[in-house]
């Protein structure tokens, strides 16, 4: 094993297994002056970069008409749990083109995997 890997091990989080297409629900915690409280974030993660403590995420929702993408750390302490709600079988390990998609267009076709 790296030292860099033996360093990083313990800041690693315990988190569930997802990859692209997958639809999830991000508990991200907010801090706003002294209170802190949980914001919920749903949508399809379109892609995922790996690397350690280093990995990040990017969500896609569709929010009143507007597409909002949010990339995460996979690490943070600021996440509080990811929630796998629905599995998708996709052909991409990138699903980039998901943001020229509107409507029915953009959904995906649904796998037996969920959680």
């Amino acid at each position: 094993m790296k030292a860099i890997s033996t360093v990083e091990q313990p800041h690693l989080a315990d988190r569930p297994a997802m990859r692209a297409g997958d639809t999830v629900r991000v508990h991200v915690k907010v801090r706003e002056g002294d209170k802190e409280r949980i914001q919920v974030f749903e949508g399809t993660v379109i892609g995922m970069h790996r690397g350690g403590a280093n990995a990040t995420f990017t969500v896609r929702k569709v929010s009143f008409g507007q597409g909002v993408e949010r990339i995460f750390p996979l690490h943070s302490p600021t996440i509080d749990k990811i929630d796998v709600v629905r599995g998708a079988k996709v052909r991409r390990a990138k699903l980039y083109f998901l943001r020229d998609l509107k409507g029915k267009a953009a959904r995906m076709k649904e796998s037996d995997k969920v959680g």
